[in-house]
């Protein structure tokens, strides 16, 4: 049997509570309170125990979470120094597969363009010595066909008229160059049959 006052106790005790309650300033109270020792009470460990972390991190939006990162700061704060001090280069280039580089790499271009380079400087001196002996030429035919005269100041082709008869050559002189030019013709075309 239970007692007939139990119910009414009950009822007075929820009224009562409600009465309580509403009177109280939570923020007032909450104020009062001690956090950090309330916080030094809370043992992490035992709560971290019964955490599913497998399911919390289903629920995470990695996506999200790297869109809200700022790489450059986080890479501020990186010691680039430390982190190649430990890297082992000589373990990391013995991962290389050195065939399949050489089996990419077009040797045949990369020759191409280093010898290139060496034939074109190659032609540069040739060009340069037979620009030497074209002017060494120039000044024995100079010398052997119009010996006392100046020289031109260009060819005629390019220069004034009153310049360019002035610098024209004589008819002797021009009997002469064109004696030379059947004489060296004569020679190549002897030279040519032996």
């Amino acid at each position: 049997m239970t007692d007939p006052l139990e119910p009414l106790a009950q009822r007075v005790a929820e009224r009562a509570i409600d009465l309580v309650v509403g009177a109280l300033d939570i923020n007032a109270l909450l104020q009062r309170v001690d956090l950090n020792a309330v916080i030094d009470q809370i043992d992490v460990d035992e709560i971290l125990k019964k955490v599913d972390i497998d399911s919390v991190v289903e629920r995470i939006d990695i996506n999200e979470v790297l869109k809200n990162l700022d790489v450059n700061e986080i890479l501020k704060n990186v010691d680039v120094s430390a982190l190649l001090d430990r890297i082992d280069v000589n373990e990391l280039v013995g991962r290389v597969d050195v065939e399949a580089l050489v089996g990419q790499t077009d040797l045949g271009a990369i020759l191409a363009k280093s010898s290139g380079g060496i034939t074109t400087e190659a032609l540069d001196a040739v060009r340069s010595q037979a620009v030497g002996l074209d002017q060494f030429i120039d000044r024995w035919v100079w010398r052997l066909i119009r010996r006392g005269r100046p020289r031109p100041l260009g060819p005629p082709a390019l220069m004034p008229a009153a310049l360019a008869e002035a610098d024209a050559p004589s008819e002797v002189e021009a009997q002469s160059a064109a004696d030379a030019q059947s004489a060296a013709e004569a020679q190549s075309a002897a030279e040519a049959q032996s």
